[in-house]
């Protein structure tokens, strides 16, 4: 995949189709099945993260421009003016004029990130005791795993696409919502929030750590 910084907080970035078969999608669905087109462009959003530091935070302005060999994906922050209440798009208008789309994909993901549904979709999974954290270098691992207070948390390791995912389940008779949130905080200093799916990453991943990810870490890496 190609990516292209644009600006802080717009960035360009584009995958061919057989780069998408690749990663396990199949070329035609990404038009239609709204679930996968999602999954796909977290991935994407994943990789042009590692890469360039951009995070997907708020509403965000997408278009979606589909070439012969692949699409091209232009993704900007919105940003609040002075007065806290309008969003403006910090991008050149030239940059924004003609450029073609393809609305299929597009409805898809601005229905996804810009719709009361989206924001339903999020508190649910506020309320969700079931975590998935990435992380760039195996080292972040290992140091995190030295913290204390963890061993009581589900845990699994697992690899996919030259990085680490650990998977966090809560037991909701041990944590209460504060301590998941101290405990998430914690582990956010050394790895970030990730939008691939539990059910890609165990698919298409390589379980290294099935369970106590930290306390296995720890009795050989002391």
């Amino acid at each position: 995949m190609e990516i292209e910084r644009i600006n802080d907080n717009t960035v360009k970035f584009y995958i061919s189709y057989i780069d998408i078969e690749e990663r396990g999608f199949d070329r035609e669905e990404i038009w239609y099945n709204r679930e996968r087109s999602e999954e796909l462009f977290w991935e994407m959003m994943d990789e042009v993260h590692r890469e360039e530091d951009f995070f997907a935070e708020g509403p965000l302005w997408i278009q979606v421009q589909a070439l012969d060999k692949g699409l091209e994906v232009l993704v900007t922050r919105a940003q609040l003016s002075k007065d806290g209440q309008k969003l403006e798009l910090p991008v050149p208008d030239e940059k924004a004029q003609d450029l073609p789309v393809d609305e299929r994909i597009e409805e898809m993901l601005d229905h996804h990130f810009n719709s009361e549904d989206a924001t339903e979709e999020n508190e649910q999974y506020e309320g969700n005791l079931e975590f998935l954290i990435t992380f760039k270098d195996f080292e972040d691992i290992i140091s995190l795993s030295k913290k204390s207070d963890l061993d009581s948390i589900k845990t699994t390791l697992y690899s996919f696409e030259g990085s680490y995912y650990l998977f966090l389940d809560f037991d909701d008779e041990l944590f209460d919502e504060e301590d998941i949130d101290n405990l998430l905080s914690i582990m956010l200093e050394y790895g970030y929030e990730t939008q691939v799916t539990i059910h890609r990453i165990t698919e298409y991943g390589k379980t290294i750590i099935e369970n106590d990810v930290f306390a296995e870490l720890r009795k050989y890496f002391k």
